[in-house]
């Protein structure tokens, strides 16, 4: 199995000297169908595109006196959280956020500061089509899908997701099997990405999963859940303990900023971690990856990254290389 190691993590550093850029490129307009699939969905590869948002009402539209009026009445799902880590690992736990109903003018005076301060971190981060089922009435003000994505993909996207929240609300460290193109309404997003082929250098451990409930004296306590173990990334790339996850000097993250107005096309499976400015609004649009030549090839590099760990030492924890 070293014969395995050694050479899964010749191909991930291979790839940055082959064809993975350092840093996020900017398309500077909507680009053609056909020459972003080439250039950018098929070599799995992300960018950002600038004027792309600039004929949506939402852009000028959506301030808090907006939303309040237009749907400040509306309940939505909310997560809360004592820290702003909403499925993430904390101990020996992957510990989820409270779901709460809540009205988005009471989301918006907590932003805004405004009433008694809360022992919490509010965030409206449901991806379940968000925007669509909870929130129809804002959806005149945005697309109802990127044409070009649609035409180069070939079907409309799965889910479309409305975001809200506060600068200390964090999304930890994980993948998704979607292309996601991530808009930024007003604001700003903050992006560490990680490409697949760095997977043999990301950690990832089982942990029971659980849930923050918030008591009445405003506290939080972890509630265990039934179910199988999760597995999850513990390592945070704004702090990375490398002395417990050495494998990491290895991984060559690339941090973007997505200001208004820009869409971050966000390839399936690229590992990502998010920080964003406080009462920042996004939308993004998910289209389900197809089981192509891709997806088989990580799963062949997710397979070998596991078979390398479970070949390590004995006493050393189940995180991968």
């Amino acid at each position: 199995m070293e014969e395995v190691k050694n050479r899964v993590t010749e191909f991930s550093l291979e790839a940055h000297d082959l064809y993975l850029n350092r840093s996020v490129p900017y398309l500077e307009e909507p680009p053609d169908p056909l020459q972003f699939y080439r250039s950018w969905i098929a070599p799995n590869k992300p960018c950002i595109i600038r004027n792309a948002l600039s004929h949506w009402p939402a852009l000028s539209r959506w301030t808090p006196e907006y939303l309040r009026q237009k749907v400040g009445s509306k309940v939505i799902s909310v997560a809360v959280t004592p820290n702003g880590y909403a499925d993430a690992v904390s101990g020996k736990y992957f510990v989820m956020p409270e779901e709460r109903p809540m009205t988005l003018s009471s989301v918006l005076d907590i932003i805004e500061g405004k009433g008694q301060l809360e022992k919490a971190v509010f965030y409206v981060q449901k991806q379940c089509s968000n925007l669509l089922e909870e929130l129809p009435e804002l959806t005149d003000d945005v697309e109802p899908h990127i044409s070009w994505m649609s035409t180069a993909l070939g079907r409309l996207p799965d889910a479309v997701n409305f975001w809200l929240g506060e600068a200390s609300a964090v999304t930890s460290m994980h993948k998704d099997h979607y292309e996601n193109l991530y808009c930024v309404v007003s604001g700003e997003k903050n992006f560490i990405l990680l490409p697949p082929t760095d997977r043999p250098f990301i950690p990832y451990g089982l942990y029971q999963p659980a849930v923050y409930h918030q008591r009445d004296d405003g506290e939080f306590e972890v509630v265990e859940q039934l179910g199988s173990e999760v597995p999850w990334i513990p390592l945070d790339p704004l702090n990375p303990d490398l002395e417990q996850y050495p494998q990491y000097r290895r991984a060559r993250p690339v941090r973007c900023s997505v200001k208004a107005g820009e869409m971050l096309y966000l390839p399936s499976l690229w590992f990502h971690h998010v920080q964003q400015s406080h009462g920042c609004v996004a939308v993004n649009f998910w289209y389900d990856m197809e089981y192509d030549i891709r997806y088989n090839y990580f799963q062949l590099l997710e397979s070998l990254c596991g078979a390398a760990s479970a070949a390590g030492p004995p006493g050393k924890s189940s995180v991968a290389l």
